[in-house]
């Protein structure tokens, strides 16, 4: 008999596995060494102890159930198949196991050996094996163009957008050097390159030329990162390879653009959607006073007085809600602290997907086109004519002075009203506002206009329609010139014409009398000439002298 217990127990020992013995109410009848070695106990420490000791806590009552049921059934194989299994080590960590039973039959009743693998190594390698597979699905599932190759630039691997971007297909590429992608010229660069590799330092962003299948040459930016054995050697790296021909066009476009914003004679400003300023060109500085140093990354509305400064934010807000542009006149103050009027035009930046990620804005001096307009407020107010504005509803938008001493109204209870109601004549009056609008003008034009005391001022109205930038007509633009004294200077004139028409007609008329006697005179003489002829007449001729 010990002869059998030695051939048993150096049988246990022979087996690779760990060996645990338990007999049906779960005591640890047996162990060899390979299972105390994996458990981390010491020889002989095991034997008697209940089995769920190599069990997690968290597992123990599950281990329990699963053990009595395969008791109950008295089968041979594995435990737990549809459990993940663990074992627990003497100083309480954890291992994945993977277990096989098999019941012996003993004299002191039937045992359970259960074999115990520790499956580390395995779980290890089946993660790394799914974690290459996963590797491999986003390689070849990727939009990006990559690449592996050995150290001495043989090409190991190429996923399809590889295979789009140079025109190969695996199996043409697979085993060719990767110079064959390089034009002539820059295999200089690949070496550089593969040094850095060798070396174990990534390449990233190396901007270059690279060729296709068909010849063509394309700008390129490579990314390359060295691949490494276990052990940390470099065996060989990957590339990663974009097509940069829409992005240098876009850089290109972007640099032309940003050299236009630089120059513009516009001041132009961008900021994010709380307001900071982000760009400042040379134009702004010119205008603000501020450098880009100082102004970028503080807020806009630094540029605006106290009192004003919710309104940029406001327009900012429209932006947001989704409004295209914002036309906005107001005041700003420069570094200097002299505040000067200005317009400007607020529009969105959108990202590449269309979102709204800041504000452009235009800004224009006013101070200018304000003197001029206040020149030419102060011409109209010299001038003595009546000059008004008409909307095209025939109401007064603006008036100057004259207007208001020929009315004797003031301007702003004229404003608003009917343009025809301050003459004798609405209804002609009403007239030249719709003639201006049909043909353009309307040249001196008759009215009589009444003041409110009732006296009356004949004019002649000139008027023409005003545009505005986009050429659409906001109104009519008209002048009255006070005539009266011309008129009155007419009538009386005409009078005293009509006067010496007269006296001429009377004059003419004793001429005619005149002119009459003398013919007969004349009449008279020829016919006593004519009786002479025939003897001395008595008495005389009439006015015979003697």
């Amino acid at each position: 008999m010990p002869s059998q217990r030695m051939g048993f127990e150096g049988l246990l020992e022979a087996v690779p596995d760990a060996l645990v013995g338990v007999d049906e109410s779960g005591v640890i009848r047996f162990v060899n060494r390979r299972a105390e070695s994996l458990f981390g106990y010491a020889p002989g420490d095991l034997v008697g102890a209940p089995l769920e000791t190599l069990v997690p806590e968290s597992l123990r009552q599950i281990h329990v159930e699963h053990r009595e049921g395969y008791c109950s059934a008295r089968g041979v194989g594995p435990m737990g198949t549809d459990l993940k299994l663990s074992g627990r080590r003497a100083d309480g960590s954890e291992f994945p196991v993977d277990i096989a039973l098999s019941p012996i039959e003993a004299g002191s009743g039937r045992l359970v050996i259960a074999a115990v693998r520790d499956m580390t190594d395995r779980e290890e390698a089946d993660k790394e094996r799914e974690r290459r597979n996963r590797l491999s699905a986003v390689v070849e599932s990727s939009g990006e163009a990559i690449i592996s190759s050995t150290l001495e630039g043989i090409i190991t691997s190429w996923n399809p957008a590889a295979e789009r971007l140079y025109g190969y297909s695996s199996q043409e590429s697979i085993g060719k050097p990767t110079g064959s992608l390089i034009p002539d010229g820059r295999t200089g660069e690949l070496k550089a390159i593969m040094d850095n590799i060798r070396a174990g330092r990534t390449v990233e962003s190396f901007e270059t030329e690279c060729v296709r299948k068909d010849g063509t040459l394309f700008p390129a930016s490579l990314s390359l990162s060295p691949i490494c054995a276990t052990d940390g050697t470099v065996i060989g790296s990957s590339t990663i390879a974009h097509d940069v021909t829409e992005q240098r066009k876009a850089f290109g476009t972007a640099q032309l653009m940003e050299a236009v914003i630089e120059f513009s004679g516009e001041a132009i400003v961008t900021t994010t959607l709380d307001g900071i300023i982000t760009s400042w060109n040379q134009a702004a500085g010119k205008l603000y006073g501020y450098s880009c140093d100082e102004i970028i990354g503080q807020s806009g509305r630094r540029l605006s007085p106290q009192d004003r400064r919710q309104e940029f934010g406001e327009a900012l807000a429209r932006i947001v809600a989704g409004d295209h542009v914002q036309i906005l006149q107001t005041i700003c103050v420069r570094k200097d602290g002299t505040n000067f009027p200005i317009v400007l035009t607020v529009s969105p930046i959108r990202d590449k997907d269309g979102a709204i990620v800041g504000a452009s804005t235009i800004s224009r001096d006013l101070t200018e086109q304000r003197e001029a307009v206040d020149a030419a407020r102060s011409m109209i107010e010299a001038s003595l004519d009546s000059l008004v504005a008409i909307s095209p509803e025939g109401r007064i938008t603006d008036a100057n002075e004259a207007t208001v001493k020929a009315t004797g109204v003031p301007r702003n209870k004229l404003i608003g009203t009917p343009f025809s109601n301050y003459f004798t004549d609405p209804v002609k009056a009403d007239k030249i506002h719709q003639r201006v609008f049909t043909v353009g003008t309307a040249v001196n034009y008759p009215l009589t206009l009444r003041h409110r005391d009732g006296r009356l001022t004949e004019v002649l109205y000139n008027a023409s329609v005003y545009r505005d930038a986009a050429g659409n007509v906001l109104g009519v633009f008209a002048a009255a010139r006070d005539v009266t004294q011309q008129i009155r200077a007419q009538k009386e004139a005409a009078a005293q014409q009509a006067r010496e028409l007269e006296r001429l007609a009377e004059l003419e008329r004793f001429q005619r009398l005149t002119v009459g006697r003398e013919l007969r005179m004349i009449k008279l003489k020829k016919e006593i000439e004519y009786l002479r002829k025939f003897g001395p007449i008595r008495g005389g001729e009439p006015n015979d002298e003697r």
